[in-house]
């Protein structure tokens, strides 16, 4: 097998692509080929080193993949060799083969393609958690999206519509708008060019969104938080911005509004039945087609380093995936 291999988590630039021994699974693991795998915030984080999970060294990075069991480890039940799965690990994404937890492994059912699944889990797990069950998010309500153009922003416009929700959502350019109206986003904010809570008063006549989905941090959670309505939640989802905002919690006060922080990863590992009822919602919205993820672009696993890149710069809409020759 190959794969991406971090020795020294100083940043992209120390991936080495290496060739290794193809491992044997063991108890409770499956051994994946890998199709696809997509690229994730985390991702970058993770060599980097600033990234709350930390991988003994070395290890290979790519939370998010999708491909085909070819062998399976002792104790491992409802899982075969030759079955398609979808895995979020946290790391071994970025090579050919991977050994996973069998209990992290999402059966594909047939018609699920590999880039659409190894583009699924992350995004649309996370806006699930966040809206419906975090946020309690209701039909009529409206939710402004921050970073609606990304990957987790494209899955939390879908899902909200789904709920009935008027969204707003909110990005760094004209062409992100537009993307983010496609994706069912009623209205939209260039917060390039806009000032956020004017635009935000304009929008809700004053009243201010019910749920904020904030992936971004940085400089809008506060602009943001200002303007919510009463009873609002404003979800922490991530720091996409890099900074961690500080946020004046007398705001919370006057506004009888709530922070809520969002944590899928914990939630599926204290809560793995009510979990598995989510992913299985989703699976069957999927087979409907209320939710797809929209791809960005599909590049070899060999141009990991140019895909870091193009998301560094901020140009990606939707998801970027690394696909493996067959």
């Amino acid at each position: 097998m190959h794969a991406w291999l971090c020795e020294n988590p100083i940043g992209v630039d120390a991936l080495i692509w290496k060739e290794l021994p193809t491992p044997q699974p063991g108890k409770g693991q499956v051994l994946i080929r890998i199709q696809a795998a997509s690229l994730n915030f985390p991702d970058l984080l993770i060599v980097q080193n600033k990234y709350q999970m930390k991988p003994e060294l070395p290890f290979v990075p790519g939370s998010e993949y999708a491909g085909v069991i070819e062998a399976v480890g002792d104790g491992v039940t409802g899982l075969q060799a030759g079955q398609a799965v979808a895995c979020l690990s946290g790391t071994g994404g970025f090579g050919t083969h991977t050994l996973a937890p069998a209990k992290l492994c999402m059966p594909l059912p047939p018609g699920f393609p590999p880039v659409d699944a190894a583009a699924f889990i992350m995004i649309y797990a996370t806006s699930h958690h966040a809206l419906l069950d975090r946020g309690q998010l209701k039909v009529g309500e409206t939710v402004l999206v921050l970073g609606g153009a990304g990957g987790v922003g494209m899955s939390a416009i879908q899902i909200a519509k789904i709920a009935g929700a008027r969204v707003i959502a909110a990005a760094s350019t004209d062409d992100k708008c537009a993307f983010c109206r496609e994706l069912g986003a009623d209205e939209t904010i260039n917060y390039s060019t806009q000032d956020l809570r004017e635009r935000l008063k304009e929008l809700t006549g004053g009243k201010g969104p019910d749920v904020i989905y904030d992936p971004v941090g940085g400089d809008f959670t506060e602009p943001a938080f200002r303007s919510i309505a009463w009873r609002g939640r404003h979800l922490v989802v991530g720091f996409a911005a890099g900074d961690i905002p500080a946020v004046k919690i007398n705001l919370a006060l006057v506004k009888g509004a709530s922070i809520v922080g969002v944590f899928w990863g914990d939630f599926a590992r204290r809560e793995p039945a009510a979990n598995a009822a989510m992913m299985q919602e989703l699976a069957t919205w999927y087979a409907q087609g209320k939710i797809k993820p929209v791809i960005d672009r599909q590049m070899p696993m060999s141009e990991l380093k140019d895909a870091y890149a193009r998301m560094g710069s901020r140009e990606v809409m939707g998801k970027l995936v690394l696909v493996n020759e067959s």
